[in-house]
């Protein structure tokens, strides 16, 4: 079976699923609409086909709206010329957007669309010609997948099509509890997410400077792991607190390094403002830590309140802090709500068993 992957070849997720789908014995083949910044599909022996199709983007005005429709005509021409040569079994798109829209004009079948988030979340409210690409993409698609059962629920608001769940499982042979080394005793609130508006970092930030003020004699760090465009803002929020000599950021970490982060957190605390699965929540869990997170959708299905972490309400920094002052009132709950978490990744959310879901979709539809 050959299937080709029409995916942002710079995303890690779309690593894992190319690199576990040509494991599995599946001859890979991936279409990115974006340039790879590295050479990962070559030395994972994965054909990578490249169309940088948002060169228009500097554009503005008319120019702009003729750079996009010439830039995506373009692509779908090109997309054609790869299929033909490729020759797939199966076409499968993940983002129902610029992604999905060229897989969808290509007139290739079997066509499958995986949705990520805000492709169903947020870019359908931009514009109606938003909402009318995502309904045109749905209704084109042969099958359509969710990574959870409430992105499901809003992708049914755009079509009448069933949808199949398969969660973004994380490895748990990489992502486990394990012993770590360089830890110097202290409370450690740790965060894994791009610095951007959308995580509430900032949110984070404050709740953290609650639970120093509220414990003065506690030796407490906020460690954040990853980068973006809002790192020197949250860094000038961090001074204007008083917190800076408390909080270290580490910059972007390769992925298989972030167990170890995780093992060093007391709790992880991720304060989204919108989430549509919650992996950062799944991946600390795997590695024995609780969570505090937001109730954005994704964590809400993810994580048991009270049970694997605790929930608590967006932009509540308050709340947060309440949270995160629980684990150190009572140190045994670390330990109690960490074996419960990891217990429920490896009965929900193991990666092996999302691939051997996302296998099953593909021999059904091979023989549809």
């Amino acid at each position: 079976m050959k299937v080709l992957l029409v995916a942002d070849a710079r995303s890690v997720h779309t690593r894992r699923w190319a690199v576990s789908l040509k494991e599995s014995g599946v001859e890979t083949v991936l279409y990115s609409i974006f340039p790879s910044p590295d050479g990962f599909f070559e030395s994972a022996g994965i054909r990578l086909h490249v169309f940088d199709m948002f060169t228009y983007k500097g554009l503005s005005g008319i120019k702009l709206v003729r750079g996009m429709l010439k830039s995506h005509g373009e692509a779908v021409r090109d997309l054609k010329a790869v299929i033909s040569e490729e020759k797939p079994d199966i076409l499968h798109a993940h983002y129902a957007t610029s992604f999905g829209l060229i897989a969808a004009m290509s007139g290739f079948h079997p066509f499958l669309i995986s949705v990520w988030g805000s492709d169903v979340y947020e870019f359908p409210y931009k514009s109606i010609l938003n909402r009318m690409s995502v309904k045109y993409i749905l209704r084109k698609a042969d099958r359509i997948m969710s990574t959870s059962n409430i992105m499901a629920r809003q992708t049914a608001r755009f079509t009448d099509k069933d949808i199949e769940v398969i969660p973004f499982g994380v490895d748990t042979g990489l992502f486990r509890p394990m012993q770590t080394t360089g830890g110097d005793g202290s409370f450690v609130v740790g965060n894994v997410k791009i610095l951007s508006p959308k995580y509430g970092i900032d949110v984070l930030i404050n709740a953290f400077s609650i639970v120093l003020r509220t414990n003065p004699g506690l030796d407490a760090k906020l460690v954040i792991v990853g980068d973006g465009p809002c790192r020197s803002e949250y860094e000038g929020l961090c001074r204007t607190l008083g917190v800076m000599e408390r909080v270290v950021f580490t910059g972007r970490v390769p992925n298989g390094m972030l167990p170890e982060y995780y093992n060093r957190f007391s709790v992880a605390v991720s304060l989204s403002r919108s989430e549509s699965f919650g992996v950062v929540a799944v991946e600390a869990m795997a590695c024995g830590c609780p969570v505090v997170t937001s109730d954005a959708d994704g964590f809400t299905e993810v994580v048991v309140d009270g049970e694997t972490g605790f929930i608590v309400p967006r932009n509540d920094a308050e709340a947060a802090a309440a949270a995160i002052q629980r684990f150190i009132d009572d140190p045994s709950l670390r330990e109690k709500m960490g074996r419960k978490g990891e217990e429920r990744v490896r009965k929900m959310y193991d990666w092996k068993d999302s691939i051997g879901k996302m296998l099953k979709v593909y021999g059904n539809v091979g023989r549809s």
